[in-house]
């Protein structure tokens, strides 16, 4: 069987994940103790994670998020007065994102809100969401009106 001609039928359908799994597999010597839908399955799960990498690349990269911040990072020891629930349950599935809700980061300078925002716009991105954030003075006087636009997170 040519090899090269599949691989590059592969590559013009799009499947270029496909087609390194199946290189790698033409060039393991313990792949052929695989039976055929063993194989395919394992091609298969190769493309779908290749295509999920390329999107979530993709949506970080155009999110610009201008530096690395995660929510599993969170460091809950520092005494910002950030509530460990309230946290998870804004994350869990982006559900503040599904439900096209706001989220406000008040506090004084220097607390992180930078930085949090970036997480909770990262675990969006990861969610399959894309980003939106935006950074600046609030316009919101006495943060009365929160209540009626999206959920505070105050930070001590």
């Amino acid at each position: 069987m040519l090899i090269q001609p599949t691989i590059e039928k592969l590559c013009a359908m799009r499947l270029r994940g496909m087609a390194e799994a199946f290189q790698q597999q033409q060039e393991d010597a313990n792949i052929h103790s695989l039976s055929f839908e063993e194989r395919l399955g394992l091609l298969i799960d190769r493309q779908w994670n290749w295509r999920q990498n390329r999107a979530l690349e993709r949506r970080l990269r155009n999110g610009r998020l201008q530096g690395p911040a995660c929510i599993e990072d969170i460091d809950y020891r520092t005494p910002r007065g950030l509530d460990r629930q309230l946290v998870r349950s804004l994350t869990a599935e982006s559900a503040w994102v599904r439900e096209h809700q706001h989220l406000f980061l008040i506090g004084p300078t220097g607390v992180g809100k930078t930085w949090l925002a970036r997480a909770f716009a990262q675990k969006a991105c990861r969610d399959g969401y894309t980003r939106a954030m935006h950074c600046g003075e609030p316009a919101l006087a006495g943060g009365s009106a929160v209540n009626h636009l999206g959920t505070p997170l105050i930070l001590g």
